[in-house]
Order: structure tokens, then sequence, then C-alpha cells
């Protein structure tokens, strides 16, 4: 019978009513699949039978629950091997119910037999790949399913199932063929017709190499003297559908019996224990992709770790050589890794640097960190420090020009209104070259108001700009919002080597917006001496 204490079991929540709390409307993190795409995670952990979102937490029960069950994926490659063979089951078993038109025929019948038959095997696979070996695992969640599976396969309803499976089956995969009795009028026009018996054996075509063949058919009831015309051939479609329905029914009053007592077996054996399968398919599916994307990394031969998980209340945020998970995927160099601290002397950054210098790899590298430590994975740091936040908020550039209405710098303008219409002190915010769309002066004037919003917000932000200039302006907004009980503002600098190379280093520090350009420019053979060099040297030519 199906056991009730595991129809609500979870692989990720360590309690029924952790999970009913993360349900509830307005107890989750505003992190939507959206802002996900955004920051590149959906790209490097895409799912299908559900939403990257759905997962994410901000209970720190929960993060904890998740991190051991991620440890133990990890330990044991066995875990997700069979997890990974489980999924294709369970999604067969999904395709029938969806299927199945609960007609009470023979096809229901045998539907039912095929979905026992993939209920057993995804019991006998969790079984090989999880409870063989006897293994104690780190997590609750999986020593719990693993006592379950053991406990399930060990019980007397479990044999009695695969031996009342066997016994039905076997009814079907008997059958050959079946033996047709058809009664004729004077005229010899069939009057009417009836299945005399259902045959193990299948009947033989009768034509001349069958008779070649067999040689004696004088005694044989299984060789046609006379074919009919062939089942589906050389008939409309109302024929067709005709004859299939007149089988159809003549099976089905053949099982009658059988197939009312099928759907009682069904009811009691699978519908409830195949549910609490069909319930894990997306935990299954998040562990297993999850658990590949930090295999992934680790390949790459980059460093993951296992935060430390702060109260939301002490709205924590420590990353010691991070990196951006999507970019470490793609290339082949090394990761340049950095470090960030939203601590008392700043709750919010203004990162300036020269273009495609990692300014925007960095403000997403933040918010992945953020989001990977809310699904209780690792996260990709030498060490980190945060708290849950109740969402992230990203204003990035769309890449697309919907502006018909407002203009850029209009729609730029909502979008950042709508950020502070929902903002609370346990948010994370990541702008990245917002109010590019206008000028300098009128952007960083507007910028210079966002970021002392953002400071009275109390929030935690990133704000990622090309307005180098914006940084002059610090210490007035500092001052300005401070005595009203704002968080600090801080800069970081995007670093850039000799000769204009770039670091992708981030630094603490005030930015010079003149050596930038200075590195640039010689680089390019810009600096005045070098045009005059360039002018005069034309002269001579001439």
């Amino acid at each position: 019978m199906a056991d009730t204490s595991f129809t609500d079991f979870s692989l990720l929540f360590p309690s029924k009513a952790a999970k009913a709390k993360a349900g509830a409307v307005g107890t989750g993190a505003h992190i939507d699949d959206f802002t996900l795409e955004e920051l590149g995670l959906a790209e490097i952990l895409p799912l299908k039978n559900a939403s990257l979102s759905e997962f994410i937490t901000t209970d720190p029960e929960v993060i904890r629950y998740r991190e051991a069950i991620f440890a133990d994926l990890l330990a044991h490659s066995e875990i997700t091997a069979t997890f990974g063979k489980l999924m294709p089951v369970l999604c067969d078993i999904m395709e029938l119910r969806r299927l199945d038109s609960d007609s009470g025929d023979t096809a229901d019948y045998l539907t039912g037999i095929t979905e026992i038959e993939l209920y057993i095997t995804s019991i006998d696979v969790l079984y090989q790949g999880l409870c063989r070996e006897k293994r104690s695992y780190r997590s609750e969640a999986l020593n719990a399913l693993t006592n379950h599976i053991a406990e399930l396969v060990e019980s007397e309803y479990y044999t009695d199932l695969n031996r009342r499976l066997e016994e039905l089956t076997s009814r079907v995969r008997e059958i050959k063929s079946v033996t047709l009795g058809v009664n004729l009028d004077a005229q010899l026009r069939p009057r009417d017709a009836g299945v005399l018996a259902i045959n193990a054996e299948p009947f033989h075509s009768g034509d001349t190499l069958q008779k070649i063949l067999r040689l004696n058919l004088k005694n044989d009831a299984y060789t046609c003297i006379a074919e009919l015309v062939p089942f589906g051939k050389k008939q409309n479609e109302n024929q067709k559908t005709a004859l299939s329905l007149a089988f159809t029914s003549a099976i089905n009053d053949v099982y009658r019996h059988s197939l009312r007592s099928w759907k009682r077996i069904v009811q009691m054996y699978v519908l409830e224990n195949t549910d609490f399968l069909l319930n894990l398919l997306p935990e299954f599916e998040f562990l297993v992709k999850g658990t590949n994307l930090v295999r992934a990394l680790g390949i790459k031969g980059c460093t993951l770790s296992i935060p430390e998980i702060k109260d939301p209340a002490a709205r924590a945020f420590t990353a010691t050589g991070f990196y951006n998970p999507t970019v470490a995927l793609k290339t082949d160099d090394a990761m340049v890794k950095n470090d960030i601290d939203f601590d008392e002397k700043a709750g919010i950054y203004v990162l300036t640097g020269p273009n495609r210098g990692g300014k925007s790899v960095v403000t997403c590298a933040v918010g992945m960190i953020q989001a990977m430590a809310q699904l209780g994975l690792p996260v990709p740091a030498e060490k980190a420090t945060l708290s849950p936040v109740d969402a992230i908020f990203t204003h990035f550039p769309t890449g697309a020009d919907d502006t018909i209405d407002k203009g850029r710098l209009g729609e730029e303008c909502a979008r950042l209104g709508e950020i502070f219409d929902s903002i609370t002190d346990k948010s994370l915010v990541l702008l990245d070259e917002t109010l590019s769309s206008t000028g300098s002066f009128e952007a960083s004037y507007i910028a210079a108001e966002v970021l002392a919003g953002l400071s009275m917000a109390r929030c935690r932000a990133i704000f990622s700009t090309h307005l180098h200039e914006l940084s002059g302006e610090i210490d007035a907004i500092n001052a300005r919002t401070a005595p009203l009980g704002g968080v600090p503002i801080d800069t970081l600098v995007a670093g850039i080597e000799g000769e204009g190379r770039r670091s992708f280093r981030i630094l603490r520090t005030k930015p010079d917006g003149k050596s930038y350009a200075r590195d640039i420019a010689v680089k390019y053979g810009l600096t005045y001496d070098n045009i005059l060099s360039k002018l005069n040297h034309n002269k001579t030519e001439g």
C-alpha cells in the first residue's frame, strides 16, 4: 500500500511546513526567471520540468539542507547516474497518463500494465543505485529516500505486486491470434460474427511457400485456407473504423472481468506510489543539472565553496576569489578572481572602468553567487559569507529598443521606478550601464538621485557605469543621506594595466578617469606628442 508519510516528501525541503512556507504568497524571494536569464544562470543551469526560480529559497535552514544533499551527489557519482536513469522512466509515466482516455477498454488495460511495469522499473533503478551497498549518506533527504525504497522493495506488498504483474502480463503476452466465427445466410453473406477463441499461437498465411515448407496442412487449425481483405488495406476510412470498433468491442467483452479487477489493482498499488515519484521529477532534474554544473566547473579547474549562510537580517555579502561561472565555462584561459565586501563602509558600490574591462562580468557574477547560494549550490568563489535576499533586481541593457512611447531614457527611468516600488533593505540591486542612453550631464544627475535613493533604501547594490565623473559625486551623496540613516556608498574600479591592457581585476579605490584615457591614448598613439610627431612626419614626407 502507499506510504502516506511520503506523499509530501521532498529532497529539497526538510519538512512539509518548510515546503508550504516556500509556496506561500509573499514568503519567497523575488528572483524570477527573467532575472536569472539576465544574470546568465539560466543558460548554464537549464531545466525542462520546472522553472529555476521555483527552487530559490530565503530560508537558511532549507539552504543548509540542500547543501548536504549536493555534497552527497558530488561525493557519489552513482547517485546522479541513478537519477539520470530514473527521469526518462518517470517522463514515460507522465506521458502515459496524459494519453490515458480512461475509457475502460483494452487499451486502458494495456496502459495500466505498462504504468505498473514502469513504476517497478523506477523503484528497481533507485534500489540498485542507492540501496544495494547499504551506505549511509550525509544528507537527511537521501537517507530517508534510501530507507523508504529499501523497505518498499523488501516488503510483502512489492513482492505481491511483481507476482500480480507477471500474471496479468502473461495473459497479454500469450495472445498471438484470435479465432473468429462468421455465420452466413442462404446467399453466403455474413450474418453475424464473433470471437471464438484467444490463441497462444499465430496463424499462418497459407500461401504457396508456406504449404511447401509445412507440407502437411490437413488438420492445421492455424493455417488460412483463404485470406480475408488485409486489415487496414484497400478500405476507406469508414470501413477501417467500423472493423476496428467491432474487433475492439469483441476483445473488450472477452477481457471485461479482467479490466474491472485490473483497475482496482492499479488504484490499490500504483497511483499514490507513482505520484510520490512523479512529484520528485523536477527535484531530480534540478539536483542532477546542479551537480553537473558544479562538476563542469571543477573540470575547468575552477574553485567552488560552500557559503556561510547568515540570517537575512544580517544583510551580509562577502566573497573572496570570486569569478563569473558563465565566462569560466566558455574559456580555457585562467579566470581572474576578485574580492568584494558589502560592509559597514559600503552597502553600495559604484563600479567604473574601461569598456570591456569586466564591469558587466563582475556585476553578473555577484548576482549569480547570491542566486546559487539561495538554490543551495556551492558558489563560484574561494570563500563566501552571505545572507539570503528577498529579491534581486537587475537593470541591464535590454538589447531591444522598446521605446516608441517613452523613448530610451524614459524607458530606463520607468524600469528604475519599478525597482523602487518593490525594494527593501534585504534586496540586492544590480545596475549595469544604466542611463547610457543620454548625455553624461543628464545621466550623472539622474544617477546621483538613484544612488541617493538606493542608499536610503539600505539595500545592497552595484551600479556599474561608464560615467567616471559620477564617482566625484559620491562624497556629496553620502553627506546627503548619512544623517538620514542611508547606507554608505563606495567605489570600485575595473583595473587596467600598462599600455591600456585590461586586467579584469576590480579594486576598491577611487577612479581616475584620466588615467584610463591616457593609457588608451598611449596604446593607440593619440597623445599630443605622438600626434605632433605624426604631423611633422607628414610635413617632412610632403
